[in-house]
């Protein structure tokens, strides 16, 4: 059962101190005193969980695999995420609730918002579900985003690719990641196949989704930067990545990213604007386009961990992990400097078996280098081409070393 913790408001914004109170908001969740629960039973809640356990904090998490990555290390209810019976378990065990991805059944976040302490809430979920609301949500704060228009039709998106140019790329208003739900098109003939790809059936007479046509942005580079709100409203960032994608896939992240410190300054401003604007609670992860003139363009926000925070486990003073847990308990956030450059490096399933094997081995390519592999492996049970299985974080004194010990290592070559 829910221990009986103090609930203290230190404030309320634009007239919700009603609505604050309700939501047991600004609460604190001291270490040794309180259990966190986590929807989603992924590597994302795994890792999250190893550190708050350090922290002192008990873990519960929901999800629907018997031998979830999370579940390995916590205990578990296995439940569909829409079991709403398995939501009220989880809110009678935990004392406070969150999310280890974005793609959460609304009406269990409903209830959860409703009978438990969620301090993420459920209405940044609602917005960064649909593309077309989180872009909305976006240029509200005062954001940038590339030209975009919704489309819901062949003949929509024909006249909005006049409208704003080729080559653009057409997504899904909802779902899809990795790459999954879009695609680019780049010549006009390329349009109907491109809408029969991402809005299946709908060219033979089926509603079709709500869609998207982004303009394609020709960038210099991908960065992504991670922020953090706490429930009563401090806000921290952590440095900017630079990442490289490989088939739609993140490979690598690369931080301090190669880019002037006076952009990478921008960046952390930005999202710390956006995760502020947004008033999340927890991280935000906010993804971007940096082009060629020293732009800075959003192209998409999820409110969680992420990927692209990973370097932060071993080359940060506090982990994108325990901020997290940091800001959903209330606790000061962390300090967030970088202690060392590092390269992450994504381990998919065609890489598992070679990064276990080389654990035992002496690494003569690291010791020429001077880079410290720092192995993390998810737990799967299930190992397939193209699925995140780990990574490694490369501690190195320059990125430049950690890429060279990415390339002789024969391992990402296929």
């Amino acid at each position: 059962m829910r221990q009986e913790l103090r609930a203290e408001v230190t404030g309320g914004q634009d007239g919700q101190d009603a609505k604050a109170l309700k939501a047991g908001a600004f609460r604190t969740l001291l270490p040794g005193r309180a259990t966190i629960g986590v929807l989603g039973g992924g590597q994302l809640g795994r890792m999250m969980a190893l550190d708050g356990i350090a922290m002192g904090y008990r873990f519960v998490a929901l999800d629907p695999a018997a031998d979830a990555p999370c579940g390995q290390v916590t205990p578990q209810i296995t439940a569909a995420y829409n079991d709403q019976g398995a939501a009220r378990e989880l809110a009678q065990r935990a004392d406070v609730i969150t999310y280890e991805f974005e793609n959460v059944d609304a009406g269990v976040a409903a209830l959860l918002t409703e009978e438990s302490y969620v301090p993420q809430g459920s209405e940044l979920l609602y917005t960064t579900q649909h593309r077309l609301r989180e872009k909305a949500a976006i240029e509200a704060a005062g954001v940038p985003v590339a030209p975009y228009r919704k489309v819901g039709s062949l003949a929509e998106l024909t006249a909005a690719a006049a409208g704003l140019g080729l080559p653009c790329v057409l997504k899904t208003a909802t779902g899809g990641y990795d790459g999954k739900g879009q695609a680019v098109i780049r010549q006009p003939e390329e349009l109907e196949a491109a809408f029969r790809q991402v809005a299946p059936g709908a060219a033979e007479g089926a509603d079709a989704p709500e869609l998207v046509l982004e303009k394609f942005v020709k960038f210099q580079c991908e960065i992504s930067v991670i922020a953090a709100r706490s429930a009563s409203g401090e806000v921290k960032s952590f440095p900017p990545a630079e990442n490289i994608h490989v088939n739609n896939i993140l490979h690598l992240s690369i931080v301090p990213a190669r880019v002037s410190e006076e952009l990478q300054q921008r960046a952390r401003e930005l999202a710390e604007r956006l995760v502020s604007g947004l008033n999340a609670v927890g991280l935000l992860a906010v993804e971007m386009f940096v082009t060629e003139d020293g732009e800075i363009f959003v192209n998409e926000l999820a409110p969680r961990p992420h990927n692209s925070g990973h370097y932060t486990m071993d080359a940060c003073a506090t982990s994108q992990f325990e901020q997290h847990i940091r800001a959903i308990c209330n606790l000061p956030l962390g300090d967030t400097r970088l202690l060392t450059p590092v390269v992450m490096v994504n381990v998919l399933g065609q890489h598992l078996d070679g990064a276990i094997e080389r654990t035992g081995q002496a690494d003569e390519a690291a010791h020429k280098l001077g880079v410290a592999p720092k192995l993390h492996i998810y737990g799967k049970t299930e190992s397939k081409t193209g699925r995140k299985m780990g990574h490694i974080n490369l501690l190195c004194k320059d990125t430049g070393d950690g890429l060279s010990w990415v390339e002789q290592t024969n391992l990402w070559r296929n």
